[in-house]
């Protein structure tokens, strides 16, 4: 096991509520939840007050309680200036819990010269940034090195399992696991750890298996630790304000083929980019470029151009030159590189579509270019989204999901952006309708549809009925819709609804 260094803070809700509430924390103070005690201070223990009592018990052996109520949250927020200062001296650290973090004790260690003097600066340079007291531990594995900070100790390696040995079971934190081991006469976790492995799992269970494994100091959990996140903008300043585009499209290449190496050093690639410029006069100026693929260099560099040329170009212009540009990449995705082709670079076509058609949206904005994402849905509109160009092309709505009274395959060839009124007539030349429980009035026999001449009704299939938002006035979408073939070759889908028919869409 990694040898693990883990700070902790007494009574964190306590020093939460203190920090950011302003309870007086050296007062009698009590941390309820679902009514009970999950928390209290010296001066509260000093009264008789313990974890687990239930708020009228507390408060009676200690009338002048404080009580707060509990909030992680609170807790969380509080906890953020100390993982903040123990990351000045020790990069990476996992939280464990608020008020208590693990991290490697390696670094630290080899940097301050030993186990005990690592423990001890951290500890005073936790107190000294932030104000409270904490306590540090070493051992083996998380959850020893969790229980030896409680302790204040240092493990040394190899003695995990002995410094477990005499504690409680009630260290596991398991309540119905050790009520059942103390009525079983295992009370400590050596008595636990000596148990057969194979025993617990079938007695047992999963859990009180892995339990087990914590009791013999085999821990479960490796050691994840937080890692501040690198500093992946670029900016260049100029010494004299650009003016003109072709100078500013220069440095935008240079800027972009940096971002692009910082980028690809972390195994990272961007979908979006925050472009920022700022003028001689203070102006401010920002811009966010979204993409469907990922971002390579010249892909990088183009947007910056078109932005800049934006800027520089438009009728309503910066009042100075640019003097300052800054890249800040955004949405950012693993990415191993991009297999190359074996008759050129693989995808130059669909980059140059790429490019060509974001410039149209440079020049007519981002609704000028949308592309067509299929969904879900019962209407054969309700069923595409149009999407801009470069933005994330999810549907609307989930297509696995039922949809009752969905048209089914194939799909028409043609949707009409605005349905065609329409008029069906029976044999007997009656308007067809559509009755109280969703049912034709009669048998379609011809159709009008934009023209005074009928024409007949070959076959027809349907209807699909629906009956959507009932309970909004004004708002329901009771009808039904039918596919049609005439006589003249056409395949339609017609809807009724409200006693009118429509023309949605055409098949091939």
């Amino acid at each position: 096991m990694a040898r693990t260094l883990v700070l902790w803070c007494p009574d964190w809700p306590v020093i939460a509520a203190g920090i950011l509430d302003g309870v007086p924390v050296h007062e009698p103070v009590a941390v309820l939840y679902a009514n009970r005690v999950v928390c209290c201070s010296p001066a509260a223990r000093a009264e008789g007050v313990r974890r687990g009592l239930r708020r009228r018990e507390a408060q009676g052996r200690c009338p002048f309680l404080v009580v707060v109520e509990h909030d992680e949250g609170r807790d969380a927020r509080a906890f953020e200036p100390v993982l903040a200062a123990v990351e000045e001296l020790a990069p990476g650290v996992e939280v464990v819990r608020p008020g208590s973090c693990a991290l490697a004790a390696r670094g630290p260690v080899g940097y301050f010269g030993g186990e005990e003097p690592a423990a001890e600066r951290l500890v005073e340079h936790v107190a000294q940034a932030c104000g409270v007291e904490a306590q540090a531990g070493i051992a083996d594995g998380v959850f020893a090195a969790t229980l030896a900070a409680r302790a204040g100790r240092i493990v040394p390696p190899g003695s995990t399992p002995g410094f477990l040995a005499g504690l409680d079971v009630a260290a596991l934190g398991r309540p119905d696991l050790v009520d059942l081991l103390r009525r079983l006469g295992v009370h400590t976790l050596g008595g636990f750890a000596a148990l057969p492995a194979r025993h617990v799992l079938t007695r047992f269970g999963f859990d009180a298996a892995l339990a087990h494994r914590l009791a013999a100091g085999r821990d479960e959990n490796p050691l994840a630790p937080r890692r501040p996140p690198p500093d992946l903008d670029v900016s260049v300043e100029f010494d004299d304000p650009l003016d003109r585009v072709d100078v500013a499209a220069f440095a935008a290449r240079t800027l972009a083929e940096r971002l692009h190496e910082r980028l690809a050093a972390h195994g990272l690639a961007c979908t979006r980019l925050g472009i920022e410029a700022h003028t001689a006069h203070g102006e401010e100026l920002h811009r966010t470029w979204r993409h469907e693929g990922l971002l390579t260099a010249a892909a990088i560099a183009d947007r910056v151009r078109w932005q800049l040329d934006g800027w520089l170009v438009a009728t309503v212009r910066p009042t100075s030159g640019i003097i300052r540009l800054r890249l800040t990449p955004d949405g950012l995705i693993r990415h191993a590189g991009l297999q190359q082709g074996l008759w050129g670079e693989a995808g130059e076509e669909r980059d140059r579509a790429h490019r060509a058609l974001t410039r149209v949206q440079g020049l007519l904005g981002p609704e000028a270019v949308v592309t067509a994402v299929p969904g879900g849905g019962r209407t054969v509109a309700d069923r595409v989204r149009l999407v801009p160009w470069g933005d994330e092309r999810a549907p609307a709505r989930l297509a696995e999901a039922p949809w009752p009274g969905r048209i089914p395959a194939p799909a028409p060839a043609t949707v009409l952006p605005t349905p065609v009124p329409a008029a069906v007539y029976a044999g007997d030349g009656a308007p067809v309708g559509l009755t109280a429980r969703l049912e034709l009035t009669g048998t379609p026999a011809r159709v009008v549809t934009g023209g005074p001449v009928p024409v007949d009704v070959v076959g027809w299939a349907g209807p699909w009925p629906v009956d959507e938002r009932w309970w909004a006035p004004g708002e329901s979408g009771r009808g039904a819709r039918f596919q049609l073939l005439l006589a003249d070759g056409r395949a339609l889908l017609l809807a009724l609804s409200g006693g009118r028919w429509a023309v949605e869409a055409v098949y091939d």
